[in-house]
């Protein structure tokens, strides 16, 4: 089995962690562990310091649980929904695990939501986690 989490180091993203951990354990799964970011200008360098510190805890936390896991930085272009679709795709991932954050409806329609993006287009069940 495989799983990918998105992970940005929120307290969701952690939340989702254990949460992911608790599934992959008992099932022998390997968890692919995503940041995406979209590129470009916006993409500053101690962001992308930042996400790489975000990936080796996540990383370092599912091996320290017995866990077989990979860290991707993904800089495609894309949403970080539309990235975590696509390398789930990509990979014939099992299950994406995410945290979400709350946010009103309002918030949602004029920011998106990249969750949301994930839930309604990806292949495979996809795990929420507050």
């Amino acid at each position: 089995m495989k799983f990918v989490l998105g992970y940005d180091g929120s307290n969701s993203a952690k939340e989702a962690l254990e949460v992911v951990a608790q599934y992959a354990k008992p099932l022998n799964a390997a968890v692919d562990v995503i940041v995406s970011k979209e590129g470009g200008k916006s993409t500053e360098d101690d962001e992308i310091q930042q996400a790489r510190q975000h990936l080796d805890y996540a990383e370092n936390f599912l091996h320290e649980n017995g866990i077989s896991a990979k860290s991707h930085l993904l800089v495609r272009g894309m949403t970080p929904g539309e990235d975590i679709v696509n390398f789930s795709n990509e990979n014939e991932v099992d299950a994406v695990f995410l945290g979400i954050k709350r946010r009103s409806k309002v918030g949602k329609l004029v920011f998106g939501s990249n969750a949301q993006y994930v839930i309604l287009n990806a292949s495979c069940p996809v795990m929420t986690v507050k």
